[in-house]
């Protein structure tokens, strides 16, 4: 049985399976990543024997659907129409919410099929300021297009209110798909607005808010291109859930394409709103750390009825913690352990060094430095950053004062907590060195009697 396999070996057995079948190579392969397989199976398997059943028939609907579809990947897709082939296929869709070209890089890389550029996060790591109406529609737009030049996935804009009235609805549509989003949300809240899930919300009147959708709408056909507006109340915190959902079908009616109410409290409210308007997908929103909506998993919204939903704070939230890590070890007189983030190699890989040195070698030119130099001279840093360093200090008491590992290319930084390390050229002792992996580099005595030991790991 399939369900018995491991993620990775599901993950491989079937994109060789639709390799060998369409003859498309599996790097380009859009398939569910392994912690995909493994969240599905676990949620599988916290079920009954016949909802059991259930989710593996719908889960193998997801094989099929990947292996019918996978011919048709090579083509270049327009982002709109990836996002509504996607919103099409079969199961919930799970987007990360990113806020630059880098997150949205991660995003990709960990398989998910498409991500949403988050307001909150934008404004937090942009500007460093709450998300409260502050960040303004051509910064959104100018980080959006940083955001979607990086990535081949589709990605949905934020477009709070749209930035003004119906006129400025139209010129906010018609900017994120110059921009290169395949979907804009767009809420009905008051200017400026509040954040979702935060006290102080307003919303606009019932036809200020259809207006806007059906404005959004006029603004695609005129553009004569594609966005998936995603039509988003905030009316049931403030005014009613009956209210949520009579503007939900109202948007429904103008046009929208996905339909989203945000912070319903109860299983059941989401229930109600999956309920209206059936043919139109529906957008749930897990706020990580403790909103209004209860957190569901993915196939347990799929079961309620939606289509797509966000993890907004995950990717902000752990970014900021890490930071912290990190700033509390530098000010502590440490650098951060190895552990805590990807070596120099795997940073050059996921910012794509190793691609664009490739490409670079097609237009090579007989100009300045040889092909051979270059590479030499790129070898030759690369080499001091795969090197692990050992620093140990024991003080003349006997005690150990520090005891860390790096990168040999940080050695120049740690001299600012190290003094005595100042002065030493450590790339040419690496170099000139014999010394094997767990040999002595130094082991002398500062002018305080501390011992300061060097060893190469």
């Amino acid at each position: 049985m399939l369900f018995s396999l491991t993620a990775d070996i599901q993950t491989s057995f079937l994109k060789r399976l639709i390799f060998s079948s369409n003859n498309v190579p599996s790097a380009q392969l859009q398939f569910p990543s392994p912690s995909k397989f493994k969240q599905k199976n676990k949620d599988i398997n916290s079920c009954g024997s016949s909802r059991r059943r259930s989710h593996r028939r719908r889960f193998a609907s997801l094989i099929v659907s990947a292996v019918t579809n996978a011919g048709d990947r090579n083509e270049f897709l327009p982002p709109a129409k990836a996002l509504r082939r996607l919103l099409e296929s079969p199961g919930l869709h799970q987007g990360p919410a990113c806020f630059d070209g880098l997150s949205a890089k991660l995003v990709e890389r960990a398989g998910f099929d498409f991500c949403f550029a988050s307001g909150f996060s934008i404004s937090a790591a942009r500007l460093g300021l709450p998300d409260v109406g502050l960040v303004s529609y051509g910064e959104m737009v100018d980080q959006g297009q940083k955001i979607t030049e990086a990535v081949s996935i589709p990605v949905i804009g934020d477009g709070d209110t749209g930035y003004g009235n119906a006129m400025n609805v139209k010129r906010t549509v018609k900017g994120y798909i110059k921009a290169g989003f395949a979907g804009i949300i767009l809420e009905d809240q008051v200017s400026p607005k509040a954040c979702g899930h935060t006290r102080g919300r307003k919303v606009v009147s019932r036809d200020e808010a259809v207006m806007r959708i059906r404005a959004a709408v006029d603004a695609r056909k005129e553009s004569g291109l594609d966005i998936v507006i995603v039509a988003r109340t905030d009316s049931r915190q403030a005014v009613s859930l009956d209210e949520s959902l009579w503007r939900s079908q109202a948007f429904a009616n103008a046009g929208a394409d996905v339909l989203f109410i945000d912070a319903l409290t109860s299983r059941d409210e989401m229930k109600a709103f999956c309920s209206i308007s059936p043919l139109v997908p529906k957008m749930a929103n897990m706020l990580e750390g403790g909103g209004k909506t209860p957190i569901l998993t993915p196939i347990e919204l799929e079961d309620v009825g939606y289509r797509v939903v966000a993890y907004p704070l995950s990717l902000i939230g752990v970014s900021i913690q890490a930071m912290q890590d990190a700033l509390i070890a530098i000010r502590a007189g440490r650098v951060p352990s190895p552990g805590s983030m990807p070596s120099f190699e795997e940073i050059k890989d996921i910012l794509g060094f190793n691609n664009y040195y490739e490409e670079e070698k097609r237009y090579a030119t007989s100009t300045g430095l040889s092909s051979s130099q270059r590479d030499a001279s790129r070898g030759l840093l690369s080499g001091i950053w795969s090197r692990t360093l050992r620093i140990k200090i024991t003080g003349r008491d006997g005690l150990e004062r520090l005891d860390v590992r790096i990168p040999a290319g940080f050695l120049d930084g740690i001299t600012n907590i190290v003094p005595a390390l100042g002065g030493i050229n450590i790339k040419e002792l690496l170099d000139n060195t014999a010394a094997e992996a767990g040999g002595q580099l130094l082991d002398f005595q500062d002018t305080l009697g501390d011992r300061i030991q060097v060893f190469l790991e």
